[in-house]
């Protein structure tokens, strides 16, 4: 499937058991062409648990757009109209939105340095990381978040003046971050609208990445660069983020599609 141009394989562990080892997950992934590889297991209490690797073969605890994935499939195969999804870092509630997307609620955003988690204490609003020459970096002050996993946050005049492979692997294991981070690179057009490109933890430069989408609107807004309510131009797709001052949660609207179906 993928969402937004997102790429994942899934797989229905819920009968039968699924546990590869890094080396399969890389492998799977190059085959298949997928940012990361996602399992549905049985869950006591929620509709699902959805375990999810990196295309590098390294588990991790969240992913937005393989969240509305999952959520699509299990809204179809249940009927529901919310369903509810577990993973190691919080339980998603997964909606059916108008004209066929999802939305899945993210929870509320993490902005204490130690939740992201970062090394040592600092302003998360803008950390003290530089790319390139000290007295003229080409990258510098991020603004990070978590969203169930880290993000780095660069805003910048155009997206496009970047080489992103480049400079992504720079940012992603710098020793600020002692997990890695996923690396966001945010051009602000308006109020509403934000182009970004990503460079993620443990899979590289993707089409889209729905929690790297969820923490680019919440640096913006909190810095009052944006509106509460974003439309996220991605390279795959376009992605509604809002993040609700009711409850302090992060909605994310977009499209899926199933692209295959194959037996591993």
């Amino acid at each position: 499937m993928n969402g937004a141009g997102n790429a994942f394989a899934i797989f229905d562990a819920r009968s039968t058991p699924f546990a590869p080892t890094q080396d399969q997950i890389r492998q799977i992934a190059t085959d298949l062409k997928a940012d990361q590889v996602i399992a549905l297991e049985r869950d006591a209490t929620k509709d699902v648990f959805m375990r999810i690797w990196n295309s590098d073969g390294g588990e991790v605890a969240a992913c937005g757009n393989g969240a509305r994935a999952v959520a699509h499939l299990i809204l179809e195969e249940t009927g529901k109209q919310m369903v509810t999804i577990q993973t190691e870092a919080d339980m998603l509630k997964g909606f059916k939105a108008i004209d066929g997307l999802v939305t899945v609620d993210m929870g509320s955003p993490l902005m204490g340095w130690e939740d992201i988690p970062l090394a040592e204490k600092m302003d998360v609003r803008g950390v003290d990381v530089k790319i390139g020459p000290m007295d003229n970096p080409t990258l510098a002050r991020p603004a990070v978040v978590s969203m169930g996993n880290p993000h780095a946050v660069f805003f910048v005049k155009d997206v496009n003046a970047y080489n992103i492979p480049q400079l992504g692997p720079l940012v992603e294991w710098h020793p600020l971050f002692p997990e890695g981070t996923n690396v966001g690179f945010a051009q602000v057009l308006d109020r509403e609208h934000i182009r970004l490109r990503v460079w993620e933890r443990g899979a590289g430069l993707t089409k889209a990445c729905g929690t790297g989408a969820c923490a680019a609107l919440v640096c913006a807004a909190r810095a009052g660069l944006t509106e509460r309510t974003v439309k996220l131009i991605l390279d795959g797709g376009e992605l509604l983020i809002d993040w609700r001052e009711n409850d302090d949660h992060v909605y994310m609207t977009g499209p899926v599609e199933i692209e295959f179906e194959t037996v591993i």
